[in-house]
């Protein structure tokens, strides 16, 4: 399994309508992608500023291409990203997932 990692900022005044778009773009798109094993969405918020990672599980690299195409390092952005995120970041990280514990 491998994990892919995420990051965005936004101002805090954005947290609550920003996460309610992620939930209508980028977290449902995850969903839809065979291979997806699961997405966790997490927030920090501080000096002003809400950071969002989102964690997803893939089960192949072929089935995170399926989702971010043929340059799978690259971070996937949707339209209204950039009236919402104070950068965006070009890549994302990639994990292998060696072990897991889940109550």
């Amino acid at each position: 399994m491998i994990a892919r990692i995420w990051r965005g900022i936004t101002r805090e005044s954005d947290k609550d309508t920003y996460f309610e778009y992620l939930q209508k773009t980028g977290l449902k798109e995850y969903a839809e992608v065979p291979g997806n094993r699961g997405v966790w969405t997490l927030r920090r918020v501080y000096d002003g500023k809400a950071e969002f990672t989102l964690l997803t599980l893939w089960d192949s690299w072929g089935a995170i291409k399926a989702f971010a195409g043929p340059d799978y390092e690259k971070a996937v952005y949707y339209p209204e990203d950039k009236r919402f995120l104070l950068e965006m970041e070009p890549n994302v990280a990639h994990y292998e997932v060696l072990s897991s514990f889940v109550e």
